[in-house]
């Protein structure tokens, strides 16, 4: 995967793929292709305990958010308020569905994707509840659309809905959503790569990023895997929802302060610091796992 990644930045330095090529392929990945690898992890024969460890998957999901919050309130509060709030609503949402759907899925497989798609539903809630309000004081209805029309929600909806449903679909339209469903991993970490391209080593020079960095990729996770290991959770469900947590920053993070006028510019290198240290990070949080579990 760090090949593809390496992959992505080459062709993006060489001129064979552009700024805009980029962004289709990005909203390709978002709207058509992690959709189909969610609902394809539901395509399979699914037994009544995973049924039971999402719902448990989804509880420790909330309390993440929970503890996001809470810590929100304390460890950001001697930044500016442009970059607090920059730190905050990366804190609420992170990369766990561009870039933690297809790490989960190659360490965990199929039934790992399914906790993961879960563990994404409290973060989908909150980036664009509270998270939102950040930066703005947006109306509850524009609240409920951004969350009613994103797509990889409704994958989650409709994918439970077909597991449960009495019927199949099609062996021809299985094939083709397993078929894109297949190409996640390839494509979302070449966008990766080609999004890091667009950064000049001065840019990770900020020790604000690594603040935050510390606390997003190490600290949260490793509270939170404190937690779940004393309570005796799954070993499975603690593995998907550390790297789920482990995850830098989301890529909306820049969008979102692009949008409202809260220093993009600190925004845009919180991402790419975060990212950055993921290749290192996620590799040595992904051993220390499966050493522990």
């Amino acid at each position: 995967m760090f090949l593809l990644i390496a992959l992505g930045y080459c062709i993006s330095k060489g001129g064979m793929l552009s700024v805009k090529a980029r962004t289709d392929l990005t909203n390709i990945v978002i709207y058509i292709v992690l959709p189909c690898n969610i609902f394809a992890s539901f395509m399979g024969e699914v037994s009544s305990e995973v049924l039971r460890q999402s719902g448990i998957i989804l509880f420790v999901s909330f309390g993440f958010q929970a503890l996001y919050m809470i810590l929100n309130k304390f460890i950001y509060r001697k930044f500016a308020p442009q970059r607090r709030a920059v730190m905050q609503y990366a804190t609420i949402s992170n990369n766990a569905g561009f870039i933690g759907l297809p790490v989960i899925e190659t360490v965990f497989g199929p039934i790992g994707l399914i906790y993961g798609s879960v563990m994404l539903i409290p973060m989908r809630i909150f980036m664009w509840t509270s998270g939102l309000s950040l930066f703005t004081t947006a109306e509850a209805k524009q609240k409920v659309k951004m969350l009613a029309t994103h797509p990889c929600m409704w994958a989650v909806v409709v994918g439970f809905a077909y597991m449960l449903a009495p019927f199949s679909l099609p062996v021809f339209l299985t094939g083709t959503i397993a078929a894109i469903s297949r190409t996640t991993p390839v494509l979302s970490m070449i966008v990766l790569g080609s999004i890091l391209s667009g950064f000049k080593p001065k840019d990770a020079l900020d020790k604000d990023c690594f603040y935050y960095s510390f606390f997003r990729l190490i600290a949260m996770p490793a509270f939170g895997f404190a937690v779940m290991y004393l309570v005796g959770i799954d070993p499975l469900v603690i593995g998907v929802a550390v790297i789920s947590a482990a995850m830098p920053a989301a890529v909306a993070t820049a969008m979102v302060a692009e949008k409202y006028g809260c220093d993009s510019q600190f925004a845009s290198k919180t991402v790419f610091v975060s990212t950055l240290l993921s290749i290192i990070t996620l590799p040595l949080i992904s051993a220390g796992l499966s050493m522990l579990l």
